[in-house]
């Protein structure tokens, strides 16, 4: 007998599919919260979400208002999600690490209604929320005035959720911006039910899993991949405020799953209890970033595990991912999602490329956004009228479906009117004595137009000889592939996602050349 969801979530097209499976667990754990320990049932945790949901609409919060949230951490950041989809609103989280200034330019272009916020930052963000003309600034904490869980607290249970459907807006999270102007990614119920519920049956996700969930979640990887899936199997999590290598070692023993950023996995590398502590778990789950082949063969050698790498994207959430059972490819991204459309195209036509080719990803199926706030004319250029999204990511798919990511396009660099692929480049410089990672670039150049320069971070108590380095690549490349200049630094700058920052190298080399 299928138990019945609470009136609270009927015709609420994500939120009913969060709540389903613990429809009568209410007094099972759904979070641990780590150090400490202490637990949140699922019923605590549905509660609370459904008097801040009615705490939104006496606040004046109607649907399609947007709900703007910079906070640190915390499993009240995740009722207040799930609050803002059943108050009809849209949930904007914004990275706890962003200036005010940065701030500003979110609140001026997304218009929410209102601010939450840690509350040592409500005077600072004021002014801008002011300026943004953003009605109301809330923290969600404690029980002053002006915070949103004492205006929870004053509520009665028994919310009636606002109605709506697949196609109403969600979420809208914000791109990088790392090559220009940071884009609302605008994105629907059905688009995040519809790839929970394929990512939840893909990797194999139950009632009886314990997820590590140490990622942050005002990104997609945190928020709607960690956090749906583990609602949607009716499983746990043991529930992280950062990153801490020797905290997730302790930790392990008791879960079953993890996902992470290829920086997580480098650096459990280092802990001398991995290979004990790893012995329960059943999968490991790597993205965001490119997992270098290295990693995932250290950690199947320590672990005996084979990390499961996939793809995905804000706009598209995710599209490709290495299988459950099957060949788990180092280098790839895996194959095709269940109802996931993912080509090849030429770059300058659009024409479709057969196997083993180099071109444009894109992308077609029902995880796709719905376009980008306020931007109609750049909407119109990355969404084809096919129903394909444009990527922006080069990649190859083989002659057995699996999809491997080259690089961005513009990361491409163009030397002598020729192309180059900075990864063709990186894969073989990372196989080089003493060599732990490299990012190549172009920067401009007199004669060239733009002359390859390769940055290199060398291993752990090791140097790299550029002697060496330029042989192995004189050996393996074309000589208008090789790189002009070589750079060794400490470390790559990398975003809070673990994403090489690219335009940041271009930057301090902008001018190498003169």
């Amino acid at each position: 007998m299928t138990a019945t969801l609470p009136g609270a979530y009927l015709g609420n097209h994500l939120a009913a599919q969060l709540r389903a499976a613990s429809v009568g667990r209410e007094g099972d754990v759904f979070v641990i919260r780590h150090p400490g320990c202490e637990v949140v049932s699922f019923g605590e945790f549905f509660s609370n979400a459904e008097k801040l949901a009615a705490a939104l609409v006496e606040v004046g919060v109607c649907p399609g208002d947007r709900v703007a949230v910079q906070v640190e951490k915390s499993v009240a950041m995740l009722e207040l999600y799930v609050a803002t989809l059943l108050a009809g609103a849209v949930f904007l989280p914004l990275n706890p690490g962003y200036t005010t200034s940065e701030v500003s330019y979110f609140l001026g272009d997304a218009t929410p209604k209102l601010l939450v916020c840690d509350p040592s930052k409500i005077e600072a963000l004021g002014e801008v929320a002011r300026a943004a003309q953003v009605a109301d600034i809330w923290s969600l904490s404690g029980d002053e005035t002006g915070s949103l869980i004492a205006a929870r607290d004053a509520q009665n249970m028994g919310f009636e959720a606002r109605a709506h459907g697949a196609d109403d807006l969600a979420a809208t999270l914000y791109t990088s911006g790392t090559t220009g102007r940071s884009k609302g990614a605008m994105l629907s119920h059905g688009a995040l039910a519809s790839n929970s519920q394929t990512l939840k049956q893909y990797w194999r996700f139950s009632a009886h899993d314990v997820l590590i969930h140490a990622l942050p979640i005002f990104h997609t990887h945190g928020l709607f991949v960690a956090t749906n899936i583990t609602l949607m199997a009716g499983g746990r999590a043991i529930f992280m405020p950062r990153f801490d290598a020797a905290a997730i070692c302790s930790v392990m023993p008791e879960a079953t799953a993890m996902m992470g950023v290829p920086t997580f996995y480098t650096r459990l590398l280092n802990q001398p209890s991995l290979a004990h502590a790893s012995r329960n778990m059943r999968l490991f789950i790597s993205g965001s970033a490119p997992l270098l082949s290295e990693t995932h063969e250290r950690w199947r050698e320590v672990t005996g595990h084979a990390i499961l790498e996939r793809y995905g994207m804000t706009e598209t959430n995710m599209n490709t991912s290495n299988p459950y059972d099957g060949a788990r490819r180092a280098g790839t991204v895996g194959l095709s999602l269940p109802g996931v459309e993912v080509i090849v195209t030429d770059p300058e036509t659009g024409e479709r490329l057969g196997e083993n080719e180099i071109g444009m990803l894109e992308v077609r199926g029902p995880n796709l956004f719905a376009g980008y706030w306020q931007m109609p004319e750049k909407t119109a250029q990355e969404l084809r009228a096919s129903g394909f999204f444009i990527t922006g990511d080069l990649g190859i798919i083989d002659g057995d479906g699996y999809v491997s990511i080259v690089g961005r396009q513009n990361d491409m660099i163009i030397s002598g009117g020729l192309n180059i692929y900075p990864k063709e480049l990186e894969l073989l410089l990372d196989g080089l004595p003493g060599v732990l990672e490299t990012a190549v670039i172009g920067v401009p150049h007199p004669d060239f137009g733009e002359a390859v320069v390769a940055v290199l971070v060398p291993r752990a108590g090791e140097e790299i000889d550029l002697d060496d380095v330029r042989a192995g690549i004189e050996t393996a490349v074309a000589k208008f592939k090789r790189p002009k200049h070589y750079a060794i630094l400490t470390e790559l700058p990398r975003n809070t996602m673990g994403k090489v920052q690219k335009k940041s190298l271009r930057e301090e080399f902008l001018n190498l050349f003169g």
